[in-house]
């Protein structure tokens, strides 16, 4: 069973909580609420999130605060973030969203089905992404000789069939993914993250061939996973 992917949402008026519940519940993933700043880090501390949606206006630690904490920590810098504001100041208030780490800046009221859309990207890219490490993690356990688990009786070609068959999964999962941003025009940064899971689909299809028969045994080299 696939795990579902939580999303983080930020905001400190329990009637815009439940709104962004409303818009995103069609996706069927796990909303996580956080009343302020301090309780989205702290909900990071534990909880590995597919995308933030972060209100900019709150008492105390505002959104742009909360950015500047969740990026200078290595567990969740990478973390898609998107503001949420009811107020535009102009450019110079966008560029100030964009420079606390935000990949995209929506002013409120905003269109439901834009803001799924988004959210939508992003959580495709976290599954894709999680699917990545699980091929790479089978991969390693053969490129050290491991022996199968415990009461599985496949020999180690049935094994590679497997992994090669649920990588190839992936990899057209991948390509329709990128395809479909190319068709929207989606953000620069959703088109940036899927061509760096493409590259890692890449050489992981490398090394995985590597290690088939006649071809010399495992002497490629693991897909980088930065």
């Amino acid at each position: 069973m696939v795990q579902k992917a939580k999303i983080l949402l930020v905001d400190d008026r329990p009637e815009n909580l439940l709104a962004l519940e409303a818009i995103l519940s069609a996706l069927d993933q796990t909303l996580v609420r956080a009343s302020s700043g301090e309780e989205a880090l702290k909900a990071l501390l534990t909880d590995d999130f597919a995308v933030i949606l972060l209100d900019v206006q709150m008492p105390g630690m505002d959104g742009f605060e909360t950015a500047a904490h969740i990026k200078r920590r290595e567990r969740t810098r990478d973390i898609p973030i998107i503001f949420l504001t009811a107020i535009n100041h102009g450019p110079h208030h966008t560029f100030r969203g964009y420079a606390a780490g935000a990949v995209d800046y929506i002013s409120k009221p905003f269109d439901p089905w834009v803001l799924r859309a988004k959210v939508s990207v992003f959580v495709e890219l976290y599954m894709k992404n999680c699917q990545l490490r699980e091929q790479a993690a089978l991969l390693r356990l053969q490129l050290d000789g491991s022996a199968p688990a415990v009461g599985d009786s496949r020999e180690p070609a049935g094994l590679l069939a497997e992994l090669s068959a649920r990588l190839a999964a992936v990899e057209e999962q991948a390509e329709a993914l990128s395809k479909q941003l190319d068709d929207e025009s989606a953000d620069a940064a959703a088109v940036a993250t899927a061509a760096h899971l493409e590259r890692k689909l890449t050489g992981l299809r490398r090394a995985l061939d590597a290690l088939e028969p006649g071809t010399g045994g495992p002497a490629a080299a693991l897909p980088s996973q930065n």
